[in-house]
């Protein structure tokens, strides 16, 4: 046990988020992300804090994503109550009596039902990796296609959905083990019963959060609406104040961006208050992005945390402005605004996202544990450890969905002599010491920069095209010639536009069929907004304007805290 010494205060920050993957004017959903990590990483992430008790995290949800997971649920419970048909192709593919018979919309299935971890979701199943090997031969063999029966086709859907469920949910369902156990011949009634099963997922997940939010077990946060960095919008020069040099976007403003900000705060607000029924204390911004306006505006809003990267503090205390503290782990408080903002142990977190995986669960947890102690004994007494992470991407790599890292994690630090679980309203009710700051180095989560965002030439084009509709958009608003409703839909369109996802993945390192899925979208979105204001797209609108051919690390979904790792 450390000497006269406090527990070691450590906050585990899961960020749940997914952009909106729907075509908001024809409601179809263009990518199937949101149910499938509904089913295989909100249920188990839940599920972990329920098997212990005394475990505590602060737990962050993107708007958009609540109201996507409200939808599904409101879909699968009319298909299955209605037969009321489903917007997701691949959900409705799993529901739909005919298989298709069209060669193209076939190779179209079986290739989506071939998006998953090769290691620790395909090749985990013997059935399963044999037929993702007969679909990657038909893929060589194209004109074979035709010859395949729909019973391939019906088994590939069933065990696509198989192998994204929750570990939580294959270790405690009886009818996921029973489909597991069988293997292949799949019937239309058990394709229906995977449907029932996830329906059940949908419906019940945010009240499970809600339960545990209300036991005091977890802290529930927000981000604005549609999850867009908000110093962007605030000032597109704010990217210089950690790369100088970086390259900007013709545009020289985003056009209104502080009305925008208020406009997704308040938005995010509302949407998460009527679905937890209470009004959040703390304010993840998208992606840790913050700037000193961003943090003004998000102390305005009463928010009494926020959140970001430990490459932003880091940067901000080498300018000669701020004095040196003799501690980093603790939050700290920007000249002129009233919230508190944690900065998140990059190396912590990085070892998680990144490292872990690779390592036996006990062992991993031990070492985390064993940084966290030696934390502990060169720290101040009321130290803060920041875990901040992705709540789902880092999942897939490991062994049974996380399942044992997580069981293991949360266990041991239950019950740990030297380390307390908190969250973060509990160290600022508990009076944990805030540390000033005189100035801040504007950046995100994400090596302390927006160069993930903006910077290069492609995402600045984006940012351009963005521009565009927005002068648009504030000249016909201006108009006064759109109803209340169409306003509405239109600034709810624009809202998705502006979300960060479709910059994340503009450029050339990233990997190809991403970058054309997001980028699609993004023009879909921009050219949906110009019609619902009565204008036509503009031309440019039909091309694609960025491609991918990289590799990164965990495809992409994820990024290091530190840009060496």
């Amino acid at each position: 046990m450390l000497d006269k010494k406090k527990k070691l205060k450590l906050v585990l920050c899961w960020h749940m988020h997914q952009p909106e993957y729907r075509d908001l004017q024809t409601g179809e959903y263009k990518l199937p992300w949101t149910y499938l990590h509904v089913i295989k990483d909100y249920v188990d992430m839940v599920a972990h804090l329920e098997a212990v008790p005394k475990a505590k995290a602060v737990v962050n949800f993107a708007p958009i994503l609540l109201e996507q997971i409200e939808e599904y649920a409101r879909q699968v419970a009319c298909y299955l109550h209605d037969g009321i048909s489903i917007t997701d192709p691949l959900l409705a593919a799993l529901a739909d009596p005919s298989i298709p018979s069209d060669t193209e919309e076939r190779m179209k299935l079986v290739k989506d039902c071939m998006r998953a971890n090769r290691e620790r979701q395909i090749n985990r199943y013997p059935a399963f990796k044999k037929l993702v090997e007969m679909a990657e031969w038909l893929d060589q063999h194209y004109d074979s296609l035709r010859y395949v029966n729909s019973q391939f086709i019906s088994d590939m859907l069933v065990w696509y959905h198989l192998v994204w469920m929750g570990e939580t949910v294959k270790l405690t369902d009886s009818r996921v083990k029973r489909l597991i156990e069988k293997g292949s011949g799949y019937t239309l009634h058990e394709r229906v019963e995977i449907i029932e099963i996830i329906g059940e997922q949908l419906a019940n997940v945010i009240c499970r959060y809600k339960v545990l939010a209300r036991k005091g077990q977890i802290e529930l946060s927000v981000t604005p609406y549609a999850h867009p960095i908000m110093p962007l919008l605030l000032d597109l020069n704010s990217t210089h104040e950690a790369i100088p040099n970086a390259p900007l976007p013709e545009l020289d403003a985003y056009p209104g961006g502080e009305e925008r900000v208020k406009w997704h705060l308040e938005k995010g607000v509302q949407t998460f208050k009527r679905l937890f029924g209470f009004k959040p204390k703390g304010c993840w911004p998208s992606e840790g992005s913050i700037s000193d306006l961003t943090l003004k505006i998000l102390g305005d809003f009463s928010f009494d945390w926020a959140a970001s990267g430990g490459s932003v503090l880091r940067n901000s205390l080498s300018i000669p402005e701020n004095e040196k503290p003799s501690g980093t782990h603790h939050p700290f408080k920007l000249k002129k605004t009233n919230i508190a903002c944690f900065f998140r142990d990059d190396g912590l977190s990085d070892l998680i996202g990144f490292e872990y995986s690779k390592w036996h669960a006990d062992d991993a947890v031990g070492d985390l544990i064993h940084h966290l102690q030696n934390i502990a004994a060169h720290e101040s007494d009321d130290a803060v450890v920041s875990i901040i992470m992705d709540g789902e991407n880092a999942w897939e790599y490991f062994p049974a969905n996380g399942y044992y890292f997580l069981s293991a994690l949360y266990q041991r630090l239950a019950v740990h002599p030297d380390i307390e679980l908190t969250t973060f309203s509990e160290c600022l009710q508990n009076k944990v010491e805030v540390k000033p700051l005189a100035k801040l180095v504007a950046g995100s989560w994400v090596y302390g920069t927006f160069s993930t965002w903006i910077g290069d030439a492609d995402k600045n084009r984006g940012w351009d095209m963005l521009g565009d509709v927005k002068w648009v958009f504030d000249k016909v608003i201006s108009s006064g010639r759109l109803t209340d409703k169409q306003i509405q839909d239109a600034e709810l369109q624009l809202a998705v536009c502006e979300g960060s996802d479709w910059f994340w993945w503009f450029g050339d390192y990233n990997p190809g069929e991403a970058v054309s899925n997001f980028e699609k979208q993004f023009r879909l979105n921009l050219a949906n907004l110009y019609r619902l204001l009565g204008e036509e797209p503009p031309a440019y609108l039909a091309l694609s304007f960025t491609q991918g051919s990289g590799a990164p690390v965990m495809g992409g979904a994820m990024r290091p805290g530190v840009e060496h790792l």
